[in-house]
């Protein structure tokens, strides 16, 4: 039975609250079974309270999987055990929050600015008891103090050239941006070219896939390192 209708935060019109979509048989060939667990009750959050609240639309709820969780996880992929993770502009946690789910060895800084947000997160980080592992900073990723991380995420947040000023600046030296760019992430970062360097940005700038063999559409990635 669904639940009552109730009003979405945003545009105060009635909404249904939809339960999470079935998860896909390819996850639990992929991940351990508490792994699914976490991601299945982070996906129900999202399909009832993240839209009630206006942190993803309705419309996205029938994708969830495949779209946001199954993607960000795939960036796990590319980073290593023990480092430090700041997501610049991560809303209501992805990937940031999903990456932290998938890997209990990282620690994971969540950069937002909007107030309703960072609610939502610390109530993530309470209900999944991450402890100080995982912690939230609001405010502009340009106006908090840098992060020093070892790598730094960011998904559908702006174009390339604008990100890596935006992102760069909380990586340490020798540390490395990941940023989820979709198919068109060779022509972006050919658009981008020169404009990466002044924030530091290696010259081997380069595209990484993700989820190859497990995600009907893998993951493409720009991975710049900064080097000054």
């Amino acid at each position: 039975m669904r639940a009552p209708a109730t009003m979405t935060q945003e545009n105060d019109l009635p909404f249904t609250p939809e339960p999470l979509p079935p998860t896909p048989s390819s996850v639990t060939g992929i991940f351990a079974p508490e792994v699914v667990a976490r991601l299945e009750t982070y996906g129900q959050q999202l399909a009832t309270e993240g839209v009630v609240r206006g942190l993803i639309g309705p419309r996205e709820v029938p994708r969830l999987w495949d779209r946001h969780l199954l993607n960000c996880a795939a960036l796990a992929e590319l980073i290593k055990p023990g480092e430090r993770v700041a997501d610049i502009g991560t809303g209501a946690g992805l990937p940031g929050l999903v990456l932290a789910l998938v890997r209990t060895d990282i620690q994971v800084i969540l950069v937002e600015p909007l107030q309703r947000r960072c609610d939502f997160l610390q109530e993530m980080i309470l209900r999944f008891r991450f402890g100080a592992r995982v912690t939230v900073r609001r405010g502009k990723s340009n106006v908090i103090k840098a992060c020093e991380a070892d790598v730094v995420t960011s998904r559908a947040v702006a174009a390339l050239d604008k990100l890596a000023g935006w992102s760069l600046p909380h990586a340490k030296i020798g540390g490395r941006l990941l940023a989820m760019k979709g198919d068109r992430a060779v022509e972006e970062l050919a658009a981008a070219g020169e404009a990466l360097k002044p924030f530091g940005a290696d010259v081997g700038t380069s595209v990484l896939t993700c989820g190859q063999g497990w995600l009907e559409t893998p993951v493409q990635v720009v991975c710049a390192v900064r080097r000054k």
